[in-house]
């Protein structure tokens, strides 16, 4: 790359860490701009499936990660009332040989910490939102709600599911309410394992809801995540407080194993989001920006692949720039673009799939699935139940291998 090409990055969450770090070590300049006053992510866990585990390790974060994540032991189905196993997929001793990577469970904070933590001071400028955008010249000009603006050879938008690039650049797009709410809340542990929650990724599935229950910090807490079927409209957004009878109310007459957990949730730090969805977009790049993360693929959580996709994202688009070079941006974004694409409209579509199979409520369609789950097991032990090995399997280190190889890049030439 030529020494003066700059990327500007518009937020600071995990997408824009990652593409930091990963610009970073490729010798890409970059300054990235944060509407908050420091970056922080907020206090939940996530799943780091091994797909996104290679690209922590190809950026050099193997052993923050081995630190600060748990492995589980498996994944595990469990019926919502008896606590029937339904599915049991191995993981620790499975997805390093299987999948080329192991799967963590992560607190997010720690998570955005180690991919953050090599950014200099003097390359963030914190307390600034994007307005908007200007393209001239050959580049692009960013516009903060302070009066600034800040010219760069691409602006990348990073900033989420209210992406103001986004918004810049293809106009507003409507949300829809999915009928569905989601709880999340951290349980400490005092004596690991609590007698009632496994040392595993736990999905219990029941008539309209499921819970996810996983550890993070290394065994030291419990991470929730209850989604429920409630066509009351809640507002998007993760810092709606609620409470532990709330929590409790929603999921009545489940499992004992749930309630006694949910009985020890911090009554002031249980939080509950309306769950929108948006259908996956044609194009992300237009002139010099492009977008990623949240902001260019927003997905339901049911595949756990918000932040793993936002972490690809960042890896794979500072690949294709130093692939192609400053000369050729076009055909970066392309590459970009054709690699990530297909895959985030996938999982966005077969997460949003997830939401009616996990949540099925007669008991002919219940039966039906858990039949499934159980000769799925027993054809091929190692499948996982949630049905996502193809996901798991992808490796982004390879994308180079991939670029020119595109309909896309062949139909451009």
């Amino acid at each position: 790359m030529k020494h003066d090409f700059q990327v500007a990055i518009i937020g600071g969450g995990i997408g824009g860490a990652a593409l930091a770090r990963s610009l970073d070590r490729l010798g890409i300049d970059y300054h990235m701009f944060e509407r908050a006053s420091a970056l922080s992510e907020v206090g939940a866990g996530v799943q780091m499936t091994p797909n996104a585990v290679k690209v922590l390790e190809a950026l050099g974060l193997g052993p923050d990660l081995a630190a600060a994540g748990f492995l589980p032991e498996a994944m595990v189905g469990w019926n919502w009332q008896s606590g029937e196993e339904l599915f049991r997929t191995p993981l620790r001793e499975v997805c390093p040989r299987v999948f080329g990577a192991e799967f963590y469970h992560v607190h997010r904070a720690d998570l955005h910490t180690m991919l953050a933590k090599d950014i200099a001071p003097e390359r963030i400028t914190f307390g600034v939102s994007c307005t908007g955008l200007r393209q001239q010249a050959g580049r692009t000009i960013a516009c903060f709600d302070d009066g600034s603006e800040y010219a760069a050879d691409l602006v990348v938008g990073a900033d989420g599911v209210r992406s103001a690039v986004r918004a810049a650049l293809w106009g507003q797009e409507p949300a829809s309410y999915t009928g569905h709410m989601c709880w999340r809340a951290l349980v400490p542990v005092e004596q690991f394992p609590l007698p009632f929650v496994t040392p595993t990724s736990a999905f219990w599935m029941g008539p309209k809801g499921h819970v996810v229950t996983y550890y993070v910090k290394g065994g030291a807490m419990v991470n929730i995540v209850a989604v429920n079927e409630n066509h009351d409209w809640v507002e998007e957004s993760w810092t709606i407080k609620s409470s532990r009878q709330e929590l409790l109310d929603g999921f009545a007459g489940w499992n004992d194993n749930l309630i006694r957990l949910f009985e020890l949730t911090n009554p002031d730090q249980i939080y509950k989001w309306g769950l929108f969805d948006r259908d996956p977009m044609q194009r992300w790049s237009r002139g010099n920006a492009t977008l990623l993360g949240d902001a260019a693929h927003p997905m339901l959580p049911f595949l756990s692949q918000g932040a793993a996709m936002a972490v690809e994202d960042g890896y794979v688009l500072a690949q294709a720039l130093s692939h192609f070079g400053p000369g050729d941006l076009g055909a970066a974004l392309d590459a970009y673009e054709a690699e990530r694409r297909p895959r985030t409209t996938r999982v966005q579509l077969e997460a949003r799939e997830r939401g009616r199979t996990y949540h099925l409520s007669s008991p002919e369609e219940s039966k039906a699935r858990d039949l499934a789950f159980k000769l799925e097991q027993a054809k091929n032990p190692n499948a996982v139940g949630i049905k996502a090995e193809w996901v798991y399997q992808y490796d982004a280190r390879t994308c180079r291998d991939r670029f020119g190889k595109s309909p896309a890049l062949s139909a451009a030439s």
